[in-house]
């Protein structure tokens, strides 16, 4: 049986009845990693400390005194998270070689529950980026039409037809899939069943569109609700810590165990998260849903429509209300974050120079040589844009321009949906991209 394509529950359950094992499952899962390595989904791999975590679980499996609900559960974290001993690559040339000497609230948070961290996923570097392509590693590929074998669960089949629950096509012309970004790595460790859960970050899109095109579940929770001390930032005000499983289950699991309070965050919030079960057949009497009008945007793949239209009528039939609903600034959202988003990157990039840690490039000339040879050296090319661009919109002759105007386009768009959610709707329904994975 592949285990590793379960629900957390299955998993613990057999680990309580010691029909498996935390050393079986951590090798299961480090087997899988080296079987998937030509998908780029991991830049570094932690079989050693894996190994020891597993054998402490194993001990306390033993001496029937599990700490927490995900002792003995393989996890993978997004390289831009830090973790004591542990490299931190951003995905960068920056950052290579930075072993950070301590560990992010959320990853202290995951061991202090008993997961074991399996090794830090691929990103875009930095978390620029929507496709994994950009990272100093090289790209992560989708898994899907890769060619590398893979299960979906719970699938029924016809007498007589194929298993579906391994589609093994490879696209000609060694094409392949993009996995999204910037969280790819993490989208295509948990999609390959490399591990069951994985930590993601999320600033304009970032968990969503690789779970989206990669085909498991990401949650991004609302700012604050779980720490970000650790992550490594780009955007201060957006940034938000992001969780990707294939169970819906296994996903509140994760947030019962990585949200709530940090004294180190001063953006944080308490949290009654913790324990949190889901109930197992969930009613959607009462349940107001909104389908913003003005996402029919040009350009929408017809499948992708036709996916929305039917989880639609399934959450109708369900029981739950659904009417359309408006945000008309919604078209000024993509250039009001592609001005916010650069100012941040500006600011918070500063500290990238070489000096302290990170990649140095030296010079005899000046310091300020010194710095600019190191960040053309250790930055790409969408990194060193951003930071242009960035530095560009706050010259004092342009920040009314351009900063303040964002902010002003910022507050209209929030009050859409505070119009929204005042008129009784509880949650919206729309697409996550506007088409599949898309064909490199």
């Amino acid at each position: 049986m592949n285990y590793l394509m379960g629900s957390i529950g299955e998993a613990v359950a057999l680990l309580k009845q010691r029909a498996l094992s935390p050393l079986e499952l951590c090798e299961a899962a480090l087997q899988r990693q080296e079987t998937v390595a030509s998908l780029r989904a991991f830049i570094t791999c932690t079989p050693k400390s894996a190994r020891e975590a597993a054998f402490h679980s194993q001990k306390r499996y033993d001496r029937g005194e599990s700490i927490g609900p995900l002792d003995g559960i393989p996890v993978a974290i997004k390289d831009n998270f830090c973790t004591l001993g542990i490299p931190t690559t951003c995905g960068s040339v920056m950052l290579q070689d930075y072993v950070p000497p301590y560990s992010a609230t959320v990853v202290k948070r995951l061991q202090k529950a008993g997961a074991i961290i399996i090794g830090k996923t691929n990103m875009d570097e930095f978390a620029m980026g929507c496709g994994t392509i950009d990272s100093f590693f090289g790209p992560t590929k989708n898994i899907h039409c890769s060619g590398v074998k893979y299960e979906f669960r719970h699938l029924k089949r016809e007498p007589n037809e194929s298993d579906p629950r391994i589609p093994v096509m490879v696209l000609e012309n060694e094409d392949w899939c993009v996995s999204g970004g910037s969280s790819g790595g993490s989208a295509v460790a948990v999609a390959s069943g490399s591990a069951f859960l994985a930590l993601g970050s999320d600033t304009g899109g970032s968990v969503r569109n690789p779970a989206s095109y990669c085909g498991v579940v990401g949650f991004k929770p609302s700012y604050g609700v779980v720490p970000r001390f650790g992550l490594i930032s780009l955007v201060n005000s957006m940034d938000v810590p992001g969780l990707f499983g294939r169970h819906v289950d296994d996903i509140a699991t994760m947030l019962g165990v990585v949200a709530g309070l940090d004294i180190q965050d001063s953006t944080s919030i308490p949290s009654e998260l913790q324990n949190t079960q889901l109930p197992e057949n969930p009613s959607l009497e009462g349940l107001v849903v909104g389908i913003p009008r003005e996402y029919h945007w040009p350009g929408l793949n017809k499948e992708v429509v036709d996916v929305w239209t039917k989880v639609a009528d399934l959450m109708e039939t369900c029981g739950a209300s659904v009417q359309e609903v408006s945000l008309p600034h919604t078209k000024y959202s993509i250039v009001c974050y592609s001005v916010l988003n650069p100012c941040e990157v500006a600011s918070n990039f500063t500290r990238y120079t070489g000096v302290g840690y990170g990649h140095q490039v030296e010079s005899h000339d000046s310091m300020e040589a010194m710095y600019a040879l190191t960040r053309s050296a250790g930055l790409n090319e969408t990194v060193r844009g951003r930071i242009l661009a960035g530095n560009y919109f706050l010259l004092k002759e342009n920040k009314n321009d351009y900063f303040n105007q964002a902010l002003k386009v910022r507050r209209l768009i929030s009050q859409d949906f505070d119009k929204v959610w005042s008129s009784g709707v509880h949650v919206l329904l729309t697409p996550v991209t506007l088409s599949a994975a898309l064909r490199m």
